[in-house]
This record gives structure tokens, C-alpha cells and sequence, in this order.
């Protein structure tokens, strides 16, 4: 497994800050979709365009791509991947959308321990104090027991730990694997097992929702090449603590999309995920060598 050095890791955390914009901006697209759409038929939308799109990109290189020596962890992969969206998409149905990523970003708490564990990654002072603060701030967000926490939220949650999941495993195959290999055995297994679900779900779209479909498509493909590029260029413990940047974003695209405005304690809480994600930002570039 490569070592991470000053610049790598600096470029890890932009690459994740990149990919957490598009993600979020994603989701919000999503969250209008399945309120009219089955969530099964959002789902397909994005893997099958992650899918077509490799293929063109990649054209005559891809029967190398296809080659790996981690046939099961690409397998395992995929399968957390299409698990952490479908849990997600199919909590908008029920959670506002700055909740739910909320929710969901217990995940660089996991994906800190997951390394810790099963990568030998160093769970250092300064990454153990920026995940502590940055979950404070989420708590403050979400407030348990003020019902937020409902049956759905289970959702986010299962979204969480596949997410975490996949983060470890990418980390683990990204340092002798090409990203292309994983992106395009993520969007085959994701358009095969939601093509499977289609056929008793599927309502007819109308030309003016084309845009959006092929939208969460793009955004999604690009969103996932530069989260491996970041899991595969710094340690996973370093750049999780900036997917707290989600709860921000997602209240954002809440207040300008569906006219969710947060309230006080949102504010505190974002504002202390920001500053968390600050100081891991400072210590870890100054750090390193």
C-alpha cells in the first residue's frame, strides 16, 4: 500500500471536498426525483449512466480494465456502493435531506475505525480529536430524541456503514488498482441488480425529466472517481473527517431547492463540523512529509 505524503494528502482531502459537492448536489436532484419516481428507478438512473459513461471514456482500454486480482473485494465493493445510495434515496422519501445527510455522516467515525482495524492505519490525537468534535457537531444537527430519530432513520444509518465499508475496501484495492476498474464493476453490479427490479416499477418518464436523470448520472459518476482517487492517494482516516462537509452543503441545497432553512442548532453544529474539518485539514498537511 502506498505511503501518503504532504501533497497527497492535501490532494485527498480536495478530491474528497469535490466529491462530497457532487454528491450532495446529487441527492438533491434525487430527492425530487423519488418523490415522484420509484427509488429503485433513481437508483438505476445513476448506475446505469456511471456505466455507459466508463464505457465511452474508456473505448478500446477497456477489456485491461476489466482485469483484476480482487475479483471478491470488487465484488463486496459494489455491493456497499449500491447499498449506501439506496439506503439514501430511499430515506428522502421520508427525512429532509440536510437530516439525512446528517444522519449519514456518522460514516468518517466508522471509516476511522474501520482503518485503524483492518488497514493498520494510526489513529493519532489530532484525527481522534477532529472526529470527536465533527460528531458533536452532527449530533447538535440531528438532536437525538427530538424526532429525527424514527424507524427511517435506520436508513441513512445502513447508508452509513456502506459507505464505510466501501471507503476501507477502496483504500485497500485503490493503491494497485486503477480507479476505472472499480467504477466500472460499480456501475455494471448497480445496473444489473436495479435493472432486475425495474420491470414491475418502472413509470415512464417525460421528456422534460430527462435532464435531471442524466444529471444524477454524470454527477454521480464523477462524484465516486474522485472519492476513490481520494481513498487511494491518502489514508482513509485523514480525508474522512471532511465528508462532514455533506450537512452543510445538504442545508444549503435544502434552503435553495425546497425551502428547508435550518434552525439555530443546525447553524452551531454545521459550524462546528467546519471548523473540526479546518483544524484536521491544518494539523494533517503540517504533519506529513
Amino acid at each position: 500500500m502506498l505511503i501518503p505524503t504532504k501533497a497527497s494528502t492535501r490532494q485527498g482531502i480536495l478530491l474528497m471536498l469535490f466529491a462530497v459537492l457532487l454528491f450532495t448536489m446529487m441527492d438533491a436532484l434525487a430527492k425530487g426525483l423519488v418523490q415522484r419516481y420509484p427509488t429503485e428507478q433513481v437508483v438505476w438512473a445513476r448506475f446505469t449512466g456511471q456505466l455507459l459513461l466508463v464505457i465511452v471514456i474508456l473505448n478500446r482500454n477497456l477489456p485491461p480494465v476489466l482485469r483484476t486480482r480482487h475479483p471478491r473485494l470488487h465484488l463486496l465493493r459494489s455491493a456497499t456502493q449500491l447499498g449506501a445510495t439506496g439506503f439514501f434515496f430511499t430515506s428522502l422519501n421520508y427525512i429532509g435531506l440536510a437530516e439525512a445527510t446528517a444522519l449519514t455522516d456518522i460514516n468518517p467515525v466508522l471509516i476511522t475505525l474501520g482503518a485503524a482495524l483492518f488497514l493498520g492505519e494510526k489513529l493519532g490525537p489530532r484525527r481522534i480529536a477532529g472526529v470527536v468534535a465533527a460528531m458533536i457537531g452532527a449530533m447538535i444537527v440531528i438532536r437525538p430524541g427530538m424526532g429525527v430519530f424514527t424507524p427511517a432513520a435506520l436508513l441513512p444509518l445502513c447508508c452509513a456503514v456502506c459507505y464505510a465499508t466501501n471507503a476501507i475496501i477502496t483504500r485497500k484495492v485503490g493503491s494497485t488498482e486503477t480507479a476505472w476498474t472499480s467504477m466500472l464493476y460499480a456501475g455494471l453490479f448497480g445496473t444489473l441488480v436495479t435493472s432486475a427490479l425495474l420491470p414491475g416499477a418502472w413509470v415512464p418518464i417525460p421528456l422534460s425529466d430527462f435532464p435531471i436523470f442524466i444529471t444524477i448520472g454524470c454527477l454521480g459518476t464523477a462524484a465516486q472517481l474522485a472519492l476513490i482517487r481520494s481513498f487511494s492517494i491518502a489514508e482513509a482516516s485523514s480525508v474522512a473527517p471532511f465528508g462532514y462537509a455533506g450537512i452543510v452543503l445538504a442545508t444549503l441545497w435544502g434552503i435553495l431547492l425546497y425551502g428547508e432553512y435550518p434552525d439555530l442548532m443546525t447553524v452551531i453544529g454545521a459550524s462546528i463540523i467546519v471548523i473540526a474539518g479546518l483544524y484536521v485539514w491544518h494539523r494533517e498537511t503540517q504533519a506529513k512529509g
